[in-house]
């Protein structure tokens, strides 16, 4: 079984890793233990303000990926794989992850580490 993330990176580093797995738990225990919450998906709200981030900073070329990501592998594991290699973090999550935004105005550009 697996967890799916959301990431979100400009040129500058990793902005946001979440889990969107277990938000998704939560939200189904709630529904089952009938705890009153707010109608809209947390991940659906998530993933609203990050792309309004993006497309109001647009001189910071964000990037958003959804992936799925083998258990026992913790988000902080995530946060530190950017932190030692933000290049090859990028790359790996654009070849294995799913595109969910794109203002990455030059393919070749290096991040910054």
């Amino acid at each position: 079984m697996s967890d799916t993330y959301i990431l979100s990176w400009d040129q500058t580093g990793l902005e946001a890793c979440i889990n969107v797995t277990e938000i998704e738990k939560e939200e189904m225990w709630n529904t089952l233990k009938s705890v009153e919450s707010n109608r809209t998906s947390k991940v659906g709200s998530i993933l609203q303000s990050l792309t309004l981030r993006a497309r109001f900073n647009t001189q910071r070329h964000y990037e958003i990926y959804a992936i799925d990501i083998a258990n026992g592998i913790a988000k902080e594991d995530l946060e530190s794989m950017f932190n030692d290699d933000p290049q090859g973090s990028a790359d790996l999550i654009r070849s294995r992850g799913r595109q969910l935004y794109s203002d990455r105005a030059e393919p070749n550009r290096i991040l910054i580490k």
